[in-house]
This record gives C-alpha cells, sequence and structure tokens, in this order.
C-alpha cells in the first residue's frame, strides 16, 4: 500500500510541476508577442493546464479519493471542456445541437460534487451509501464518454490545416479521458476504486504532458467548419448514451427499492424499452420527425445548402444503368428537398396544354389527359409562385388563383404542394409533391430553396428537349438519305417499264418477248409492293384544304375500306359538321383504326364513335387489345422512328399528330397495358353546314357491327 501511495505523491506532484511549467512557458511567450494578441484559444488552453495542475497538486497532498481531489478534477474537466467548446465557437457555423450537447455535460460536471457530498453524508446508511457511490460513478463515466465523443467530432469535422495542430491536444485529452473511463468502469463494477489505478494517474499525466506543450506552441487560433451530418451523429450518440443512462438508472432505483415486485419490474422496463427501441428506431417517419425536431431546435438554418447541392448534382446528373429515367430524377431532385416520398411532373405539350410526363413513387394520382386549366401556364410562366396547397384548401392563401389550379390536385389529399419549373420566363414544367412524412409548413427556407431548384431543374429539361429536336432533325436527315436510294429504285423501275413499253410494240408477237414481258412486268410489280410497303405513311397528302364537312361521311368512307378484315361497331351520334380537310382527317382514321385493328386479337371489334364536346367534335377509336405503357405513350409514341411493330417505321401516329394540329385540334390517348386503348380526336365544329356536304336530309352512321 505505501508503494502505491509514494507512486500517487510523485507521480501527481510531477504532473502538476510541469503543467505549470506549461503554463508559465505560454505565459512568457504571450510578453514576447508584440503585434499579435494571445487567441481565446490560448486563453482557453491556459485555463486548463492551470486547473489540471491544481487538480494534480492536490491529489498528491490529500490523495486521490479525496473531496477536494475530487472537486479539483471536475474543476480540471471544465476547463478542457471549455477548450474543446472554444475550438467549435470558433467554426464558421455553429450548429445548436453542438452548444446542447456542451451544456449538458456542463451540468454533469456540476451535479458530480453535490452528489458526492451528498454520498460522503449518508455513509452512514448502507443502502443510501452504496447508491450514492454508483451515481458519482455513473456521472463521471457519463461525463467521460460524451467528452471523447465531443473530442472525436472536433478532430473529424476540422480541415486538414487545423487537423494536425490539433492532433497532439486531442490525442492527450483522449488518453487522459480513456484511462478515467476504465478507472471508474473497474470501481462501478468492484464498488471501490482501486488504489493502483488512482496511483498511476499521475504518472499518466506526466506522459500527456508534453503534448500539451506541443499544442501551445501554435501560434493563433483555430478555424473549424461543422458539418451537419457530423451534428446529427452527435446528437444521436448523445441520444443513445441518455437512453443507456436512463435505463441504468431506472434499474438501480428499482433494485435500490427490493421486493420481488421490484425485480420483475425492472425486468419489464428493460424488455419495454428495448422492443420501443426496436420499434422506433427503424421507422421512416420517426426518423423524419427526429430530423424535424433537430433542425428546427438546433440549426440556424434549415438545409446545409453544400450538402444540398451536392444530393441535387447526384441525383440529376448521373445517368447510367441502374438509375430511374430523366424525367423521374428531376421528380426526385425536387421531392428530396422537402423530404417528400413522392412526386409527379407535368410538362407542356407542343398544343400549349399540360400531360403527365412522369410519375415517382405516386402510382395511385388520377391524372386526367388534360392536367391543367386554361389559365395554369400563363399564371405560372407570370408568377413562378410556389404554391402550397393545404393552405389553398383551407382559404388561408389568398394570393394564389384557384382559376389556375387544376381541380383534379385539389381534390387528391396527398398532393402538398405545386413547385414551377421556370426556364426565361416559360414554364418547363409543373412538379406536384407529395405530402411528406411529418406534417409541415413551407417557410422561407423551403421556398427559396425549391425556387432555385425549381429554375435549375427547368433548364434541364429545356436541354434534354433541345437534345431531342436535335435528334429528331438528325433521324429527318437519315430519312431523307433513305428516300434518296428509294427515289434512285423508283428511277431504275421507271425506266425498266419504258423500254418494255417501247419495245412492245415492235416485238408483240414473239412469245419469247412476251414471256420475258409478264417476268419484267412481275418483278416490277414485286419491287414497287415492297417501295409502297416502305413508304406507306410517310407521304404528307396536301388534301383539299380545311373546309366544313360532314364527320359521318368521312367515318363511314373508312369503316367501310377497314371492315374487310377485321369487325367494327360503330356508334351513332348527333350529326355533326367538322372543320377539317377531309382527306387528311380520312387518312388520320385510316391509321388510328388500322394501328387498333393490328393491336387487337381478330375476334375482338374495335370501336368508334362519334360526339360533342363543347365547341369541339370528338372521335374516338376504342380497342381492347396489347395496349401501351404509360412510359411509351409518353416518350414515345408521337415521337418519329419509333415503333411498336416488328415492320412499322414509326412515322404514322407523328404525321396524324401533325395532320390533326394542322387542321386546329388535338389528339388525347388513354392506354392500358393488357386491357386496350383509346385514340381521341378533337376537332372543331363548323359554325353553319356546307351544302356540299349534304343537307338534313344526308344518312346518320347508324349503330351497327359491320
Amino acid at each position: 500500500m505505501a508503494n502505491w501511495h509514494d507512486i500517487g505523491l510523485w507521480g501527481h506532484s510531477a504532473a502538476a510541476a510541469l503543467t505549470m511549467l506549461v503554463a508559465a512557458w505560454l505565459v512568457r511567450r504571450w510578453a514576447g508577442l508584440r503585434d499579435t494578441r494571445p487567441s481565446l484559444g490560448d486563453a482557453a488552453l491556459l485555463l486548463a493546464l492551470l486547473a489540471t495542475s491544481l487538480w494534480a497538486f492536490a491529489a498528491a497532498s490529500m490523495g486521490g479519493n479525496h473531496a477536494i481531489a475530487g472537486l479539483g478534477e471536475t474543476m480540471r474537466n471544465l476547463a478542457w471542456l471549455a477548450f474543446l467548446f472554444q475550438m467549435v465557437r470558433s467554426a464558421r457555423a455553429q450548429p445548436r445541437t453542438v452548444t446542447a450537447v456542451y451544456m449538458v455535460l456542463v451540468v454533469v460536471l456540476v451535479a458530480q460534487p453535490l452528489v458526492d457530498v451528498w454520498h460522503v453524508a449518508n455513509r452512514g446508511v448502507p443502502q443510501l451509501d452504496e447508491l450514492g457511490y454508483s451515481a458519482a460513478m455513473l456521472l463521471r463515466m457519463i461525463f467521460v464518454v460524451g467528452a471523447l465523443v465531443l473530442a472525436n467530432n472536433l478532430y473529424s469535422v476540422a480541415d486538414a490545416e487545423t487537423r494536425a495542430s490539433l492532433r497532439l491536444p486531442l490525442t492527450a485529452l483522449a488518453a487522459m479521458w480513456l484511462y478515467d473511463l476504465n478507472l471508474y468502469t473497474v470501481g462501478y463494477l468492484g464498488r471501490a476504486l482501486p488504489a493502483d489505478l488512482v496511483a498511476l494517474r499521475g504518472v499518466m499525466m506526466i506522459l500527456a504532458v508534453p503534448f500539451f506543450a506541443l499544442a501551445a506552441n501554435r501560434p493563433g487560433g483555430w478555424k473549424l467548419t461543422l458539418s451537419r451530418k457530423v451534428a446529427y451523429r452527435s446528437l444521436s450518440l448523445f441520444a443513445i448514451l441518455g437512453y443507456l443512462v436512463t435505463m441504468i438508472a431506472v434499474a438501480q432505483m428499482l433494485r435500490a427499492m427490493g421486493s420481488t415486485v421490484a425485480s420483475g419490474a425492472q425486468v419489464l422496463l428493460v424488455l419495454g424499452m428495448s422492443l420501443a427501441a426496436l420499434i422506433l428506431l427503424p421507422s421512416d417517419r420517426f426518423r423524419a420527425w427526429f430530423k424535424v425536431k433537430a433542425t428546427k431546435h438546433f440549426f440556424q438554418h434549415r438545409y446545409d445548402y453544400r450538402a444540398e447541392w451536392i444530393r441535387f448534382t447526384e441525383t440529376i446528373g448521373r445517368p447510367g444503368d441502374g438509375t430511374a429515367p430523366f424525367h423521374e430524377r428531376v421528380i426526385k431532385a425536387a421531392a428530396d428537398i422537402s423530404d417528400s416520398p413522392a412526386g409527379l411532373l407535368l410538362a407542356p405539350t407542343e398544343g400549349g396544354r399540360l400531360q403527365l410526363q412522369a410519375r415517382f413513387n405516386w402510382p395511385t394520382a388520377d391524372v386526367p389527359a388534360q392536367a391543367c386549366t386554361a389559365g395554369t401556364i400563363g399564371y405560372f410562366q407570370a408568377t413562378g409562385r410556389i404554391v402550397e396547397l393545404d393552405a389553398l384548401r383551407s382559404g388561408k392563401d389568398t394570393l394564389t388563383d384557384r382559376r389556375a389550379i387544376p381541380d383534379w390536385v385539389v381534390a387528391e389529399s396527398n398532393a402538398w404542394a405545386i413547385v414551377p419549373l421556370v426556364h426565361f420566363d416559360r414554364l418547363a414544367g409543373l412538379v406536384v409533391l407529395s405530402r411528406p412524412l411529418i406534417e409541415r409548413q413551407l417557410d422561407w427556407e423551403d421556398l427559396d430553396l425549391l425556387r432555385l431548384v425549381g429554375r435549375q431543374l427547368a433548364s434541364y429539361l429545356a436541354e434534354a428537349r433541345s437534345q431531342e429536336a436535335l435528334r429528331e432533325a438528325d433521324q429527318f436527315d437519315e430519312f431523307n438519305r433513305r428516300m434518296a436510294f428509294v427515289m434512285h429504285d423508283i428511277k431504275n423501275l421507271v425506266s425498266q417499264l419504258s423500254l418494255v413499253a417501247r419495245n412492245a410494240e415492235r416485238h408483240a408477237d414473239n412469245p419469247e418477248f412476251r414471256a420475258d414481258m409478264i417476268a419484267t412486268l412481275q418483278n416490277s410489280v414485286g419491287k414497287m409492293n415492297t417501295l409502297i410497303r416502305r413508304l406507306t405513311g410517310y407521304a404528307r397528302s396536301t388534301g383539299d384544304g380545311i373546309r366544313a364537312i360532314d364527320a359521318e361521311r368521312i367515318v363511314r368512307a373508312v369503316i367501310a375500306d377497314k371492315a374487310q378484315s377485321h369487325k367494327l361497331v360503330a356508334s351513332s351520334a348527333p350529326r355533326m359538321t367538322l372543320m377539317a380537310d377531309p382527306v387528311q382527317l380520312e387518312q388520320v382514321l385510316g391509321h388510328l383504326i388500322q394501328n387498333a385493328i393490328d393491336a387487337s386479337e381478330p375476334d375482338s371489334p374495335v370501336y368508334v364513335s362519334l360526339s360533342r364536346d363543347g365547341l369541339n367534335g370528338v372521335i374516338e377509336i376504342v380497342d381492347h387489345g396489347a395496349g401501351m405503357s404509360a412510359e411509351f405513350v409518353r416518350a414515345k409514341l408521337f415521337k418519329p422512328f419509333i415503333s411498336s411493330k416488328a415492320d412499322g417505321f414509326g412515322i404514322g401516329a407523328y404525321e396524324a399528330r401533325l395532320l390533326v394540329e394542322a387542321m386546329h385540334g388535338r389528339i388525347e390517348v388513354e392506354s392500358r397495358e393488357g386491357e386496350g386503348s383509346r385514340f381521341t380526336v378533337h376537332l372543331p365544329l363548323a359554325t353553319r353546314l356546307d351544302n356540299d356536304q349534304g343537307g338534313p336530309e344526308a344518312p346518320r352512321l347508324a349503330a351497327k357491327v359491320i
């Protein structure tokens, strides 16, 4: 015992002397600085060295287990905690969560002397004595673990230059607190502090002092940059620590009560808290709630803009195998900002309307073919306003023009916000965000960041459309080159037939010539049929011009032509006179009906109907065939040179839309894979009936099966 006492005496005495020498050297170095004032970091380091020296002196003179030595240890730890806190305050952005963690540890340090006094006062009562000792050890272990976490986080977030200078003092602090952690853990488990470990604390401190001396040699302060990721990690670690401490403290209290009931309650407590942790921690809703609360109460700003911008560029700018399509990534990039789990992208068509372009994790949203009102595009182009739909539904939003918001968006209860994507005063699209897992309102930071992201996404969409237009132009150039080869083949056929015609007058009576002529004609007809099949759908008919026409007559003519190969069902309707080009309308209907026939089974009829819709006449072609995917309809159906048929050229639907738009109409498509498709042609009604198209006695399209 005397040997350990001597080791403790001389070890702590030497540690006290060395730390005092380092403190004196630091003061003398300050006196030699004329143009530079000492930094707050240097002042905090000096205070910590003096506190350490006083603790070591108290431990050497009164013993490591004395109450005065315990008070000196508390002051030492408080001084080193102030040193770490000064390092954090030098950061350019100090999260409030870091300050809160330091304040918690200060409370723990303040509680230590109070618990020590209470323990000394109740040493005569066995149960209270044991409880006081356990509480004192637990408080010291809590502080040491928290201080080690802060030291580790401080080192991990420092920049490269500062990290090199922090390595020495943080290493010494880590060694000092790790030794204390082992000491108090052994003391807690053994119900008494071992004399050998208490005595060797002075020796350990002698080894740590040179590191503090080298750290003090750095002039000036330390500038740090803290990240939110580290702040969240600190808060998570302390939450886990608090959870464990709560379990231990309550379990200790129940054990101190004694009795069988208390023992059972202790088991139920451990099982209940463990079960609660297993349920809450994996929950997406709990993590979202935790993030919202931490951001609200511990940070000066909601967003870490650097991290958000990195995430945005990674989401939108990383195509390749395994990544979502481009338009889905556009939605995700906006949804990630507000933690929305799903979204929709509405894009303007060439006809000046909005249609569904893509979905992200939102298959249940019922989006009509025309996804906007007459004033939607103009309103968002003029204002660029982000609309919070909950405020609009409740009547709190009095600034938004309600007529510009589609009814289906307001009726969709899961729709939360509309973010316009405006590029150079033109609307490139609208992103409809779904409701976040944790309810909250959009604040000014949300609006600013979403508005900025919306403009950036609009530029990406505009660039994608420009590239798509360039690809189409290249494809038309390729088509023109192919047409040159076709024209060359036609020229050869014409030359061959011309030669046959010239020789027929002179050699018509020759049997061998007639046989050769027949073979030549058959060969030419075969080649012509091949060319016709290749050119079907490519030639744009000039037509007769737009005029008032009888829609029934055109539909009846197309049905009569197509009924020879497939069963068609036509529905009667009020007589309609449309403003259209009869030749072009017949070409459009012929293509759409033929597509429906090709997609249907032989025994599955195709339905054709006429109706009115306001100032427009409507022609519908419905089949129950293979159908098309939403992605194909959105991205490929009306694109040239893309076809779902093995022998198709992909120009028919593209041309049909151009022809209808040239007649001031539009085509809408609804399709589902395995269920069929509905093509709807909208054309303007004529103001008067053209007498050339038949009078009131013109026959109507009867409901019949052809």
